[in-house]
């Protein structure tokens, strides 16, 4: 049902909705931006290569951001004007793509895990439960937020915008709190990560080629935990009654970051997981024939040991 009025209260939604549409902006080049820099490497070490399911995650996590976009940038012009189905439309697929991207993204951190545990079975059993734990968890609490929400089309003094209300308090933060079970997973993932490393070095110490790649794939980990901890942290900190209710420019800021940080941390740290583990390995074997340093921590894609195999 589309709703018609030119009530000047309305008038500060209007302005929230044209600062939020600059950051997305900002956010959209900031992406695309990454991906010009990083497009002649990934030619060479994605499209180039033999396909694999790493090479099907990477391709979908890298490029699911096109339709997280382009919701994000209808949704926030208020000169494009958007039927009630269209709103809802956006509105569902902006909640569940971050629960798929992310879902993705574990099983990329579960490969890397597998591989520094000497592909252990047991490790194996353990990270598929755990990830299905909170990869299920997030997507429960994502359906029952969407249950109780309701999307229109909402015009103001001429100006489309599309407004969406909650039935329940409640649901509302519940699709807020959607990224706690998966902020779990990353938490016992990195100490996973953590703990193996460490035993690593303790145990191997002339080994400085192998040392090199435990270090590669720690910092790969540790990268992709702190920017998704800083995700979490800035959703749940929307839920304070003092941002919600706010108009101030410090609301729209912190709103406005939130923007930026979780499509760079989804569409630019993700892809870079797997990017990074092939730049390494194609730099062993530029410099070796055999790729000795890889084919120790059992991380290759091709040849005797293969990461994307066992998931």
């Amino acid at each position: 049902m589309t709703i018609v009025t030119d009530d000047p209260a309305w008038w500060p939604i209007i302005d929230w909705e044209r600062v939020m549409s600059y950051f997305v902006v900002a956010s959209s080049t900031a992406v695309v931006y990454d991906w010009a820099l990083s497009f002649a490497q990934e030619f060479e070490l994605v499209w180039r290569q033999s396909w694999s399911f790493m090479t099907v995650l990477y391709i979908s996590v890298r490029y699911g951001g096109i339709p997280f976009y382009v919701g994000g940038v209808l949704s926030s012009i208020v000169s494009v004007s958007m039927t009630d189905i269209s709103c809802t439309t956006l509105h569902f697929a902006q909640s569940w793509i971050p629960v798929v991207i992310n879902a993705m993204l574990g099983v990329i951190m579960m490969t890397r895990i597998y591989a520094m545990y000497q592909r252990s079975k047991r490790m194996l059993i353990f990270l598929v439960v755990l990830l299905l734990a909170s990869t299920v968890a997030a997507g429960v609490m994502t359906a029952i937020g969407n249950n109780y929400v309701s999307r229109a089309e909402l015009i103001l003094s001429g100006n489309s915008l599309c407004f969406t209300q909650y039935t329940n308090p409640v649901a509302m933060a519940l699709t807020r709190e959607t990224l706690i079970p998966t902020l779990i997973w990353e938490i016992l993932a990195l100490c996973l990560a953590l703990w193996i490393v460490a035993k690593h070095f303790c145990e191997v110490r002339q080994m400085p080629i192998a040392g090199d790649s435990f270090t590669m794939l720690i910092k790969g980990h540790v990268l992709d935990f702190v920017g998704f901890a800083a995700v979490s942290c800035f959703n749940i900190g929307s839920l304070s009654p003092t941002l919600m209710n706010s108009s101030s420019a410090a609301s729209n800021i912190y709103f406005g970051i939130l923007q930026i940080v979780q499509p760079v941390q989804m569409f630019v740290l993700g892809p870079r997981l797997i990017l990074g583990i092939r730049e390494y390995h194609a730099k062993l074997v530029a410099s070796s024939d055999e790729g000795t340093g890889m084919s120790t921590i059992a991380f290759q894609e091709r040849g005797q040991v293969s990461a994307g195999d066992g998931v």
